[in-house]
């Protein structure tokens, strides 16, 4: 007889999936009114400006992430609940910091599906640090998985610098830790958190871990538009690690299904 709350879950993440698609695309808010087709470069500008009030505290993110890490190497399966959390409190931050700006040309945006999906994520790992489901530990660890260890690293360094002509590159090592983007936006924190949840996989709580990938996967796909415009395309391979490792991240259960079966 089947597990029914193994049918159960088959049904839910198709609801979920398509409610976070339809919270994607809610409109707008702009001070100034824009056209429909005008959306990916209000949300373009709005991320342009949204950050830098908050560029001092970028630091913080670096530094408390890396703590984190050396604390779970340290003491395997001891720090999972310490990582949810931060993840939850992380995603709030965002919530609030990258969704909301005064452009110059549309004035003062809110990006309404941000807020909403951002908030819902750090609720969610909230709510999986009070239950403690995710054991976090290093030992042992998958050669395959580390392979995009170097996309996270592009993730948490995003070397780049944004000029009226675009986004260059730009690979000072200082932004290693200056970084504003890493721990203030969405698109160059979740592929670190991400590959984190890889490394633990499969201890870690299923839902939050689907639907965390599911939006980082949206979020990659809606970035590609940065490849059809000359001076974002820099901007756009740096949102490669987001789409690569969402993806990976979606399909390794069905990769540990077949090799349990086998």
């Amino acid at each position: 007889m089947r597990n029914p709350s193994v049918k159960k879950r088959k049904w839910l993440y198709p609801v979920l999936y398509t409610a976070f698609f339809i919270i994607s695309m809610l409109p707008l808010y702009t001070e100034k009114p824009y056209n429909p087709q005008e959306t990916q470069d209000v949300i373009i500008k709005l991320l342009m400006v949204a950050t830098d009030p908050y560029k001092a505290y970028a630091p913080i993110f670096h530094v408390l992430t890396l703590l984190i890490v050396a604390f779970i190497a340290w003491q395997p399966g001891k720090f999972g609940r310490v990582l949810a959390g931060y993840m939850g409190l992380n995603y709030l931050v965002i919530a609030f910091v990258q969704t909301m700006g005064t452009t110059a040309q549309y004035g003062f945006v809110v990006h309404t599906g941000g807020i909403v999906l951002y908030g819902v994520l750090g609720l969610t790992w909230l709510i999986v640090a009070y239950r403690n489901e995710l054991q976090a530990s290093f030992q042992p660890l998958s050669w395959q998985h580390l392979l995009l260890l170097p996309l996270a690293l592009l993730a948490f360094w995003a070397p780049y610098a944004a000029s009226n002509n675009g986004v260059q590159p730009d690979f000072n090592p200082l932004l290693l830790i200056t970084s504003p983007d890493y721990g203030l936006t969405f698109c160059f924190t979740t592929p670190v958190f991400l590959f984190l949840l890889v490394l633990f996989y499969p201890h870690v709580n299923a839902l939050a871990y689907r639907i965390t990938a599911f939006n980082g996967l949206l979020y990659g796909l809606f970035n590609l538009t940065h490849w059809f415009t000359p001076e974002l395309r820099w901007m756009g391979f740096l949102h490669l690690p987001l789409l690569i490792i969402s993806i990976y991240t979606l399909i390794l259960p069905r990769i540990y299904k077949a090799q349990e079966a086998g």
